[in-house]
């Protein structure tokens, strides 16, 4: 999947929303208290809310939060499978 397809779904103001939201998953996934299966919450619902306090509360926020959580995540997870595939 090409990233540039993804990107355009997302807000540009939002585009730092993104890279937030990599960095608070980088910081949990170091912190031993806090459940792996977690992550994806905590980071999907901090995404959420800098959308809605960036763009106003309405749907189109809440979606513009989802998705750049979720691609927060996917575009970690893709680095780290691309690093173990290469390590193989």
């Amino acid at each position: 999947m090409e990233w540039n397809a993804i990107i355009e779904f997302i807000n540009p103001e939002l585009l730092i929303v993104v890279a937030a939201c990599w960095i608070i998953g980088y910081v949990l996934k170091q912190t031993p208290r806090i459940p792996d299966w977690t992550i994806i919450y905590a980071v999907t619902v901090v995404a959420v809310a800098f959308a809605i306090v960036m763009l106003g509360f309405t749907p189109q926020s809440v979606l513009q939060g989802i998705l750049c959580g979720a691609v927060a995540v996917y575009g970690n997870q893709l680095v780290k499978q691309a690093k173990k595939s290469g390590d193989e």
